[in-house]
């Protein structure tokens, strides 16, 4: 799908969530408008929205379609170690989590920036180099603390799985520069573990409910 085709159906959802949810007087508030939103969300399957935003199993991130890779490029030189073989201004994805696919523990040498779009949140785990964690969010309920972004820094491990109704969850994720596959390191399970005691279980659960994983070179991340 091109660019100018996730355009479209952005519009086209827009324009049908106008039409059957919505007249001239009954969007009174933005709550109204984004009830209608969250119901017409919930009718949408996983299935669907693969279908939709043709998005295929990847190695770390559930399901994922690359939707954006910079032409500007930093020439080699143009940036320090590990990026000193030049890499693309910025890169961007759709990616979504279900619960048989979650997001891998992994991490990549860029800063990314997590996005909230619709369906349940994610909980987000951190692995700090100090041993510390963090868990954290994504998700619509504001009042509640759930965060619409979420910066990962560069180099970070992290994993996240499904919560609340646990069907679906799509977001997406921009990263800068540009991530190529030799960006991306795929965390060991038993290892990552042993260093973060206090989230050893929730690191084995969320590995275990992987139903299917690609290998790494059939979906660069």
């Amino acid at each position: 799908m091109s660019r100018r085709g996730d355009y479209s159906f952005q519009l086209i959802c827009f324009h049908l969530l106008m039409m059957r949810y919505c007249d001239r007087t009954s969007i009174s508030s933005t709550a109204a408008f984004l009830d209608a939103m969250t119901s017409m969300a919930s009718e949408l399957s996983a299935d669907e929205i693969c279908s939709l935003l043709e998005l295929e199993p990847n190695a770390t991130c559930g399901f994922v379609r690359l939707t954006f890779l910079s032409k500007q490029t930093i020439t080699p030189g143009g940036l320090p170690a590990p990026f000193a073989d030049g890499r693309p201004l910025g890169s961007s994805l759709y990616f979504m989590v279900t619960p048989s696919a979650p997001v891998r523990l992994h991490r990549i040498r860029n800063d990314q920036l997590y996005h909230y779009y619709l369906g349940d949140p994610i909980e987000v785990f951190l692995l700090h180099a100090d041993g510390a964690t963090d868990r954290i969010i994504v998700g619509p309920d504001l009042r509640g603390g759930q965060r619409v972004q979420l910066l990962i820094p560069w180099n970070k491990f992290h994993t996240a799985r499904l919560i609340g109704r646990r069907r679906w969850f799509l977001g997406a994720s921009t990263e800068w520069p540009g991530v190529m596959p030799a960006d991306v390191e795929i965390g060991e399970l038993d290892k990552l573990a042993g260093q973060y005691p206090s989230i050893a279980a929730e690191l084995r659960v969320i590995a275990a409910s992987a139903q299917y994983v690609p290998p790494t070179e059939v979906v660069p991340r």
